[in-house]
């Protein structure tokens, strides 16, 4: 493996850090995104129940806040409990928007790293084929010694493919959990002020 990164030129280590971030970004966003952190299961009625004895005082806020990004949604809506209910769904939404910039953190790094390794690669294959037809070897008139040059210089073009591919499946899934993650945040977030306006049991 050494020996084909050594082959393929100094473009391979650009591509090489690329993958690295990849890995890192995705391993962290796995680990972020999971149901149990981001909408823990009988948060909303746990918080009924806690609202219903009166023991949502300002520290109970600042646990639920801490809690989760759904408390951190679902504190922000009872700090403006007393208030009406546009009021309360505008600091709910406010706070939304919040968590939901949150929940994307690092997903453009991510799509960007997914987009540019194609590119990277291929610039690595041209600086390659450079390389190859302008060398004073004679490796030109050589058809063996050219047909190895070029698959080296494709190495670059192939990894490049390698980091993209999995990069982008992933950008995908972490963007389709964070939009299902926002729309169920929502939904729960009007349970909570029909609850609050005695709308719902």
């Amino acid at each position: 493996m050494f020996s084909i990164i050594q082959a393929a030129g100094w473009p391979i280590w650009f591509l090489l850090l690329a993958s690295v971030i990849a890995v890192a970004l995705i391993i962290e966003r796995a680990v972020a995104l999971r149901r149990s952190k981001i909408v823990p299961a009988g948060l909303l009625q746990t918080v009924a129940a806690e609202m219903r004895r009166g023991a949502l005082n300002a520290d109970a806020l600042r646990r639920l806040e801490m809690h989760s990004p759904l408390g951190r949604v679902f504190a922000a809506g009872l700090r403006n409990a007393s208030s009406s209910r546009d009021v309360m769904k505008e600091a709910i939404e406010e706070a939304g928007r919040g968590a939901a910039h949150d929940l994307e953190r690092f997903l453009n790094s991510l799509g960007t790293i997914a987009s540019i390794s194609p590119l990277m690669g291929l610039f690595g294959t041209i600086v390659g084929m450079i390389e190859i037809f302008g060398s004073a070897t004679g490796s030109g008139n050589n058809p063996q010694a050219l047909a190895h040059g070029i698959s080296v210089a494709l190495y670059n073009t192939g990894f490049g493919l390698i980091i993209a591919i999995p990069a982008m499946i992933f950008y995908r899934h972490f963007r389709a959990q964070v939009d299902g993650f926002v729309v169920e945040m929502e939904q729960q977030a009007i349970k909570l002020v029909e609850v609050v306006h005695g709308d719902r049991a």
